[in-house]
């Protein structure tokens, strides 16, 4: 007789664009109760909450302990646009953290861990149109760095300690639900609230600038699928590439203004534009497609459709 197995999952960073409506669905597919969401300030959202310091170790073994956790979702993180700010910071956040993680994971049989990477760990010598999933990775930003080194340490605790890691490396990422900061695909956000809001928009990056992105139910669906997939079919521990589309400032622009007639958009590019132009135009997901049946469902029409509608509600 095969007993049912219900995970007791520890989400960090659970206050960010991400962890907010990861939470939601993973309470949903596996109960509030089961799900304990942290981050450095209490969560409004009902369940289970704890507040963890990432980089207290202690503190984050106490939690596992007392919810006798059997999977961790790691999504605390400093982004590309902050992180350059405060590069220290983000190294011990972004890697060392992780560490202090994987470590306690193993002590304590975590079944399984997600890790999320990011296109940040692509550079300027890397494939630009369809960047395949095994390249050249040469990071510009300590963000990429940390988040490249943490994948190599998936895989490194995945062969020798037969640890079940997962992982994906997020294009940027689109929501309505909270809107992103420190990121340098951030722009693909704010355009749609100052366009409601305010009617107008400054760009930090110029018009052409092309970025794959995701929208948030493909971020959550591709998520879930990925850590629902049988453990052999899971074949790096790497971060998978996915990619919904790849859009430019300017395709935001002539979308928004199919809604909204009188939007109006100005370039003024900045640091970031750096960052943008190191990074890939367009993904080969292939891998993740055939791996665990990864596809998105909303393309860039589809998509402003539903943030202008979810906004304006």
């Amino acid at each position: 007789m095969t007993i049912a197995y219900t995970p007791r999952i520890l989400v960090t960073g659970s206050n960010g664009q991400i962890g907010t409506v990861l939470v939601k669905a993973l309470r949903e597919r596996h109960g509030t109760e089961n799900v304990i969401a942290s981050d450095l300030v209490h969560s409004e959202i009902e369940g289970p909450f704890e507040i963890i310091n990432i980089l207290d170790t202690e503190r984050i073994e106490s939690v596992i302990e007392k919810y006798e956790v059997t999977e961790i979702y790691h999504l605390a993180a400093l982004l590309s646009s902050k992180g350059e700010q405060k590069i220290e910071l983000t190294w011990d956040i972004n890697l060392n953290s992780y560490l202090s993680i994987l470590n306690l994971a193993r002590k304590h049989k975590v079944k399984k861990i997600f890790f999320p990477s990011t296109i940040g760990v692509f550079g300027p010598t890397t494939p630009r149109q369809l960047t395949p999933q095994d390249t050249v990775l040469l990071p510009g930003t300590v963000y990429g760095i940390s988040k490249l080194t943490g994948e190599l340490w998936n895989q490194y605790y995945r062969t020798k300690f037969d640890m079940d890691i997962r992982s994906i490396r997020y294009p940027g990422v689109i929501s309505y639900e909270v809107i992103p900061t420190g990121g340098t695909t951030d722009f693909a956000v704010e355009i749609f609230f100052d366009a409601i809001l305010k009617g107008h928009y400054k760009c930090y990056l110029s018009e052409d600038t092309t970025l794959p992105m995701v929208y948030m139910p493909d971020v959550i669906n591709a998520t879930l699928k990925l850590m629902s997939a049988p453990k052999e079919n899971i074949s790096i521990s790497y971060g998978y590439n996915i990619s919904g589309f790849s859009v430019s400032p300017k395709d935001l622009y002539h979308e928004i203004i199919k809604k909204i007639p009188k939007f109006k958009i100005k370039y003024k590019p900045d640091q970031r534009q750096k960052i943008a132009d190191s990074w890939s135009e367009t993904i080969d997901d292939s891998l993740a497609r055939k791996d665990w049946g990864w596809s998105p469902e909303f393309d860039v029409a589809s998509m402003s459709e539903d943030m202008i509608k979810n906004i304006k509600t």
